[in-house]
């Protein structure tokens, strides 16, 4: 009985997916387009670029939740390694994962809006079998709404009214509170693996509305970053698979304290 739920509400997921993907293709016609903006990078040291804008749009496949110029950011410093896919389990700690509790700052300034931390950072999902259990929670997910899917994140309001949304962060470790005012490159939370995640990773989008219910993506880039082995600062962002090396300058402001959650 427990096996025909879990299927049934699976099947509904995916067909819930697909009745939005079928809308949203037309009505992605009709949206507004925008220039890319220039934020700071979320993460500092050397980290690698997935589902990234560069490549293609929406870089997530869908346009759903503001994702379509959304980027994945995987840590790889260097001399150290992530753990393998495919390789030993096929479901590993986080905590075996470099990404995991590196700090996650504000790409831009402004205020908080929205600040979830309490999901759990479960297990990540290391091989291909792993990565079949993760699509079908992902289909259970998508019916339990967007927060489920982005996982644990922060949404700051810049200055210029475009949403700034972190997401997949630590359970708990959220620095900041809806309300409160941060510069960009302000400490505000740690790397996690909550929500739709494989492993630990930090992923950023921009979005025109708070709502990821009826926001678009926006484009955006990293400032005064290095992408690959050159040494050149640029406003870019990483494409699939490549390395994007990001400096945090000295002024940036310090990490607040752990807010009360009386």
């Amino acid at each position: 009985m427990i096996e025909a739920t879990f299927l049934v509400l699976s099947w509904l997921g995916i067909a819930g997916l697909l009745i939005a993907v079928l809308v949203a293709m037309p009505a992605a016609r009709l949206l507004p387009e925008y220039g890319s903006i220039s934020v700071v990078s979320p993460v500092a040291g050397r980290w690698l670029g997935m589902n990234s804008p560069v490549d293609k749009v929406p870089s997530h496949g869908v346009r759903a939740y503001g994702q379509a110029y959304a980027i994945d950011l995987v840590y790889e410093p260097v001399g150290k390694k992530r753990p393998a896919f495919g390789e030993g389990p096929a479901m590993r700690s986080p905590e075996e994962y470099p990404a995991f509790g590196q700090p996650v700052r504000a790409m831009v300034d402004g205020e908080v809006v929205a600040v979830l931390d309490t999901l759990r950072d479960h297990r990540a999902r290391s091989s291909m079998s792993g990565i079949v259990y993760m699509m079908i929670e992902g289909a259970i997910r998508e019916l339990a709404g967007p927060k489920f899917i982005i996982g644990n994140h922060v949404t700051i309001r810049s200055d210029d009214g475009v949403f700034a949304v972190v997401a997949h962060i630590k359970n708990g470790s959220a620095f900041v509170n809806v309300g409160d005012r941060v510069r960009a490159g302000q400490e505000i939370a740690e790397c996690g693996n909550s929500g739709n995640s494989s492993e630990p990773h930090v992923h950023a989008q921009l979005m025109d509305r708070r709502s990821a219910w009826t926001g678009q993506g926006v484009p955006f880039s990293f400032v005064d970053v290095r992408i690959g082995d050159t040494e050149q600062l640029q406003n870019a962002l990483p494409g699939n698979l490549q390395h994007v090396t990001i400096d945090m300058p000295a002024s940036v402001p310090a990490r607040p304290a752990k807010p009360s959650k009386e």
